[in-house]
């Protein structure tokens, strides 16, 4: 079995994305007019590129959300509304970004090896899962929708929550939607993985609920015998295609 490394964990959401601002910035250098892909771009794109020339195309099957995203946030340059697992996207990408998708695709592998005909040689897959393996993935596995929803509007504080076009949406957790699976993903198709990171629970909740969450984490962790992580809850890859080219 592959042996995985301890993992290294930030203490919030910022200091992610400021690793992907980095690595785009880096990426941009080589590249007249990046072409980007946020796969499954929901209603919000985190990330700043100020000063860098892209092109960005976001794919989602919910029309509500890419509504919200032509009409309000007004960042895509190209919206396509279709499924990732059969929409047809003829041009190759420098960057796919996809941000907490596949934990809701049924056949998330499927979409994994759809993204490597997408991107280019050298090019950059940044992903953010949930760990099943964690005790908030444990317990988002276990419960039902609804529970998710009330967790999004009285932890989380997002009102929207579960209104058309908005989060959380039915989860399944395929085995590639994970550590371990995600490794071998990369190991098989010619991925090398720049960076791995998990997210602590203090990124998550506000108020006395979101003080509660890290020791309630260690509680089931404990109680499973270690089995869940309590120290994060979700994971970060950034990996690059190896180039398949002749030398």
């Amino acid at each position: 079995m592959h042996q995985l490394q301890k993992l290294k964990v930030f203490n919030n959401a910022r200091q992610g994305i400021h690793l992907i601002e980095d690595y785009i910035k880096m990426k941009a250098k080589s590249a007249a007019i990046l072409q980007i892909m946020e796969a499954g771009c929901g209603n919000k794109w985190p990330i700043d590129l100020t000063g860098i020339q892209y092109v960005l195309t976001g794919v989602d099957r919910d029309e509500a959300a890419l509504e919200l995203r032509k009409n309000i946030k007004k960042d895509l340059h190209e919206a396509i509304v279709g499924d990732l697992l059969t929409v047809s996207i003829p041009q190759k990408f420098d960057i796919i970004y996809c941000a907490f998708v596949l934990e809701h695709i049924e056949e998330a592998e499927k979409v994994l090896h759809i993204f490597n005909n997408w991107i280019k040689n050298k090019g950059l897959i940044v992903l953010w899962i949930p760990d099943p393996h964690s005790v908030r993935g444990f317990v988002t596995r276990i419960t039902p929708h609804w529970f998710h929803i009330f967790c999004y509007k009285h932890i989380l504080k997002i009102k929207n929550a579960g209104e058309k076009g908005y989060a959380p949406y039915t989860t399944h957790y395929a085995p590639v939607v994970s550590r371990l699976g995600i490794h071998q993903f990369c190991a098989e198709n010619q991925f090398l993985i720049k960076e791995e990171y998990g997210f602590s629970y203090r990124v998550y909740g506000k108020g006395l609920m979101g003080h509660l969450i890290k020791p309630i984490a260690f509680l089931v962790s404990l109680l499973s015998l270690g089995n869940l992580s309590y120290q994060h809850c979700n994971l970060l890859y950034i990996f690059e295609k190896e180039s398949t080219e002749a030398l």
